[in-house]
C-alpha cells in the first residue's frame, strides 16, 4: 500500500491523503484485511466530506451529530452504521490517538432479521443473465463455495487444491484460513474460464479495457463489477428479493442445512466462530440430516 496510493485514498482531497494513507497503514501494521481497510478509510472520508475539514479538528460534540445525523436523516441500516462508527472509532484511538469516551451510546441496537435467501431455481435464473463470462464464473463460484465477495474476487491459482478437492480460502474474515470442499462442477467451470485468460496468478483476473488484459493482471476483478453484474442480472429475470451478491452465501448455507450438511460443517465452511452465528439459518430450513461432500457435489450440479 505504500508503493502506490490506492484509489481509496488517492480520490480523496490531497490535504486529507497523509492521514489516511497513515491510518491504512496503521491497519495494516494490525493485519487487517484489504478489504476492511478501504471500508473503514471509506467511512473517515465521508466524515471529512460532511464537515469539509480534516478529521482530526472534528470535535466529539461533531461526532455525535453526525452520526445522530446519519441515523436520523439518512436512515442508516445497522450495518452502515456500525461500519462508520467501528472505522472512524479506530481512526480516532489508533491513528490520532486520541481517547474514545463520549460516544460509547452511538452503537446502534442489534436488528433481528432473517437474512434473505435465493432458490435454487432464483439463483440459476439470475446467472442465465449474467452476460460477461468472468462475471459469471465468478458468482458461481462465490455460491458454490460460500463465499465473501472479496474472498471470492480475491482467489489465487494457488488455492485451489485439486487433488483434494478443496479450496484454501486466505485471510478471512477476523484474518482467519479455512478449507471449503470443492464441488466437481465448480472445477470444470473454473477450468473452463481459465482457458479463457490463462492468467498465472489470479482465478479472476482484472479484465481491463476490453477484457484483454487479463493474461497479464496483476490484480483481481474489481468486486463492483461483480455487484453491478449481479444487480443488473437480478433486474433482467425480475427477481423481486432485495438480494446482493453477500445474499449467494446466506443461500449456500440454507440449501447445504435443507439437503441434509451437519451444522458443524456449514459453520467450519461459512468460517463462523460461534455456533449461534450459523444456527440463524436453521430457521430457513425445511428439515435437517449427514455428510457433506457428495452432497454439495449434487447440489452445484445444475450450475
Amino acid at each position: 500500500m505504500t508503493a502506490q496510493c490506492p484509489s481509496f485514498i488517492c480520490n480523496a482531497p490531497i490535504k486529507h491523503q497523509p492521514l489516511l494513507r497513515q491510518f491504512a497503514e496503521d491497519m495494516q501494521l494490525r493485519g487487517m484485511s484489504e478489504r476492511t481497510i478501504e471500508m473503514y478509510v471509506g467511512a473517515v472520508k465521508q466524515l471529512t466530506k460532511h464537515y469539509n475539514k480534516s478529521p482530526e479538528k472534528i470535535s466529539d460534540e461533531q461526532l455525535r451529530k453526525y452520526f445522530l445525523y446519519n441515523k436520523t436523516e439518512r436512515g442508516w441500516s445497522r450495518t452502515a452504521s456500525t461500519i462508520a462508527l467501528c472505522g472512524i472509532k479506530l481512526f480516532i484511538t489508533l491513528s490520532l490517538k486520541r481517547d474514545w469516551t463520549s460516544l460509547k451510546f452511538v452503537r446502534p441496537e442489534k436488528e433481528k432479521k432473517l437474512p434473505v435467501v435465493l432458490s435454487r431455481t432464483e439463483i440459476n435464473r439470475i446467472f442465465s443473465a449474467v452476460k460477461m463470462p468472468r462475471h459469471r464464473a465468478c458468482l458461481k463460484t462465490i455460491y458454490s463455495l460460500g463465499l465473501r465477495i472479496s474472498e471470492g474476487t480475491s482467489l489465487q491459482i494457488s488455492d485451489i487444491d485439486s487433488d483434494r478437492m478443496f479450496v484454501h480460502v486466505h485471510r478471512g474474515k477476523g484474518n482467519k484460513d479455512r478449507y471449503i470442499p470443492l464441488p466437481k462442477r465448480t472445477l470444470s467451470i473454473l477450468r473452463a474460464f481459465y482457458k479463457m485468460h490463462r492468467n498465472p496468478v489470479w482465478l479472476f483476473p482484472a479484465p481491463g479495457r476490453g477484457g484483454y488484459d487479463m493474461p497479464n493482471a496483476d490484480s483481481p476483478v474489481p468486486i463492483s463489477s461483480i455487484q453491478i453484474a449481479f444487480k443488473d442480472a437480478c433486474a433482467k429475470v425480475r427477481i423481486a428479493k432485495k438480494a446482493s451478491v453477500h445474499h449467494l452465501r446466506h443461500s449456500y448455507a440454507t440449501h447445504l442445512l435443507e439437503a441434509g450438511v451437519d451444522l458443524r460443517y456449514v459453520q467450519q465452511y461459512l468460517g463462523h466462530d460461534d455456533p449461534k452465528t450459523t444456527m440463524i439459518y436453521t430457521q430457513l430450513i425445511k428439515r435437517d440430516l449427514p455428510e457433506p461432500t457428495h452432497i454439495i457435489d449434487r447440489i452445484m450440479q445444475t450450475l
